[in-house]
C-alpha cells in the first residue's frame, strides 16, 4: 500500500495526507520531493532510500527503521521519531521545526547544516554522528550520548548538555563551540582532556 501510494504520488506531484502505515517495507527506493502531511508510520522499515526534498507535516515515525535513508535539504515540522533507528542516515542541510527525536539509535548519522528550531532530542544514541555547522534556535538534549560526535562550527551557547554524554566529542582548537555551554562538574573532566590537560 505504502510503495503504491509513493508511485503514485511521485507521477501526480500529490501530497500523501492523513493516512497510516503499519509493518511496511520499502528498500533501495527515491521518494524525492514528497509531501506527508498527517502521516503515522508505525514499524515500518525504510533502508538505503532517498527522501531528498521531502516535507514532513506533523507526521509520527514510530518504532521504524531508517537506516542509511537520505533526509538532505528535506523539511521536518511537528514531527516525532520515536524508538527508531536511524544508524548512518543524512539529515544534512534540512530545516527542523518541533521536531522530537525520543528513545532510538542514530549512530554515523549526518546533521550538518540544519536549522533547529524548538526541537528535543532525549533519551537517543548519537554516537559518532556528525553536527557540524548547525544553525540552533533553540534545542534541547536530554540523556543523549553524544560521544564521538563532530560539532565542529556549531554554537552550543546557551544550551544544557549536563545530563549528556561529552566523551571524545570534537570541536575546533579555539573550543569557541563550547563557549557558554552548560555541562556538569563530572563532564568538565571530559572537556579537559580535551585541552591536553592531565589530571593527576
Amino acid at each position: 500500500m505504502l510503495e503504491h501510494d509513493i508511485y503514485k504520488a511521485i507521477a501526480g506531484e500529490e501530497t500523501i495526507a492523513g493516512l497510516a502505515y503499519t509493518n511496511e517495507e520499502i528498500v533501495d527506493t527515491k521518494i524525492n520531493r514528497i509531501e506527508f502531511d498527517g502521516i503515522v508510520f508505525s514499524k515500518c522499515r525504510f533502508v538505503n532510500c532517498d527522501f531528498s526534498g521531502s516535507s514532513f507535516l506533523n507526521v509520527a515515525f514510530l518504532n521504524c527503521d531508517l537506516s542509511n535513508c537520505r533526509f538532505q535539504n528535506c523539511y521536518f515540522r511537528d514531527t516525532k521519531l520515536n524508538e527508531c533507528k536511524g544508524d548512518g542516515s543524512n539529515f544534512s542541510q534540512s530545516s527542523l521545526h518541533r521536531v522530537i527525536f525520543e528513545s532510538g539509535s542514530f549512530h554515523y548519522s549526518n546533521f550538518t547544516n540544519i536549522l533547529s528550531d524548538n526541537c528535543c532530542m532525549s533519551n537517543v544514541d548519537f554516537c559518532d554522528s556528525a553536527f557540524q555547522e548547525m544553525k540552533i534556535k533553540k534545542i534541547l538534549f536530554h540523556t543523549v550520548n553524544l560521544s564521538r560526535c563532530d560539532f565542529f562550527r556549531t554554537k552550543l551557547k546557551g544550551i544544557d548538555l549536563s545530563t549528556c554524554n561529552l566523551e571524545g566529542i570534537t570541536v575546533s582548537d579555539t573550543f569557541k563551540e563550547l563557549q557558554g555551554a552548560k555541562i556538569s562538574a563530572i563532564q568538565a573532566m571530559d572537556i579537559v582532556q580535551l585541552l591536553g590537560i592531565k589530571i593527576v
